[in-house]
């Protein structure tokens, strides 16, 4: 049976019927939280709850980690922008933990950025340690993940498109909205995995509508590929890519087989003025809410909502 854990600034909580119940613990980051299962279990046993409501929640995945993320992972996703979903491979960036932020905090457009969008994802928490040259199996899910997380990979497409800076265009601070719980699940409720389904809106418009179902390679693939090359350890977050809908659009096809035969600025040049045009993209004031869960609600990993902000510049 899943436990949900919450996490304030001073604290890490356990929502159980009668409440959230604050775990006694000396854990800080997410690792030893994870490593203090026993601290886990006993909150979420007790019954001196107070009103979740009430709580200041941070995100329950702590900086600095490692925070890894799949590329174009779901078939609506590639077919949206043009690919062909059976050509895929298993393909991976990593994003600055700094760009963790909570899952009701703002989320800061760079005074530079102009083609701001929004990626729902679900983030698998590690919860073992996983050295390069691992071997995962198909049933050993449960045994490296402790649980899931809602996710929103941010990115700033002018900045990532045209000189492929993954990097940079997806790790401004505030960049990935992480929670508001982290949902320890048991083997059996990783089997589940597939029904999740990622919802995301923007001011109360349905932008991504997909379950778990429609990923290219799911979680255990991720990590198998991850070990042949990348270290992973408790408290490490992997996003496992976002489904159709996002605000970035691929141009009709004859327009991209023309496309490819202009210089590279020159195209660069013409896809964002097309994309300048599109109103999906994000602007200071819009809000964001994003939710991943079972349609039956056995599995909930909750609602995060954050408001897009203009930066504070100071002027002299």
């Amino acid at each position: 049976m899943s436990t949900t854990v919450l996490r304030t600034a001073d604290a890490w909580w356990v929502r159980t019927p009668t409440g959230a119940v604050r775990v006694r613990t000396e854990a800080t980051t997410t690792a030893q939280l994870l490593a203090d299962r026993g601290a886990v279990a006993e909150a979420e046993a007790g019954t001196d709850g107070v009103d979740p409501g009430d709580l200041a929640l941070v995100s329950p995945v702590t900086a600095p980690c490692r925070v890894v993320a799949q590329m174009t992972n779901f078939v609506s996703h590639v077919k949206d922008t043009g690919g062909r979903p059976e050509s895929v491979p298993l393909t991976f960036f990593r994003k600055a933990s700094g760009s963790i932020s909570g899952p009701f905090d703002d989320v800061v457009r760079p005074e530079h950025v102009r083609l701001l969008d929004y990626e729902v994802e679900i983030g698998l928490v590690v919860g073992s340690e996983i050295p390069v040259g691992s071997r995962i199996g198909e049933d050993d899910l449960a045994d490296h993940v402790a649980g899931l997380v809602v996710t929103n990979d941010v990115s700033a497409r002018d900045v990532q498109l045209p000189r492929t800076q993954y990097y940079e265009g997806k790790s401004y601070p505030s960049f990935t909205p992480t929670g508001p719980a982290l949902v320890l699940l048991d083997a059996g409720e990783f089997r589940r995995f597939a029904d999740l389904r990622l919802r995301l809106w923007v001011n109360g418009g349905l932008r991504q509508d997909m379950t778990a179902a429609d990923m290219i390679y799911r979680p255990v693939e991720a990590l198998r590929g991850l070990a042949r090359f990348q270290r992973l350890e408790p408290g490490d977050l992997v996003l496992t890519g976002t489904p159709v809908g996002t605000a970035v659009s691929a141009p009709a096809k004859p327009i991209r087989l023309i496309a490819g035969l202009l210089p590279e600025d020159l195209k660069w040049s013409l896809f964002f003025r097309g994309q300048s045009r599109n109103p999906k993209y994000l602007k200071a004031g819009d809000v964001i809410e994003a939710t991943v869960a079972t349609d039956d609600g056995a599995i909930d990993l909750g609602r995060q909502r954050t408001v897009v902000r203009d930066p504070k510049v100071e002027r002299p």
